[in-house]
């Protein structure tokens, strides 16, 4: 909600040279975000197992790699497949893995 209601501020403000530095340096920060949180969220849905390291002053996850989930790797290889090579939409991919995901938790219950 926050997002839909700022974005014409932030259009506006991006239109001011002395903040338009400003703002290109939380975008940065956003993009950072992301991306740690893709990757969080990668290594705990395609591994059981993920433990914690400290590596100086940095905490890094590092996956058990027998822990690997063969079901997520598929619909992962699957996903990619139908947004990068086949061109399908977002909702497709999600319809289709989503669809085969329940599939299979059903199958195997």
């Amino acid at each position: 909600m926050w997002i839909f209601a700022g974005a014409p501020y932030v259009e506006r403000l991006n239109a001011e040279p002395r903040l338009k530095s400003a703002l290109a340096g939380v975008t940065a920060a956003v993009v950072g975000v992301i991306l740690n949180l893709t990757v969080w969220f990668a290594l705990h849905v395609l591994f059981a197992r993920v433990s914690d390291e400290q590596v100086g002053p940095l905490r890094l996850h590092v996956p058990e790699l027998a822990s690997i989930s063969a079901p997520a790797v598929l619909l992962s290889a699957l996903a990619i497949l139908l947004l990068f090579v086949l061109h399908r939409g977002v909702l497709t991919t999600l319809a289709v893995c989503g669809t085969l995901a329940l599939g299979w938790n059903w199958a195997a219950a």
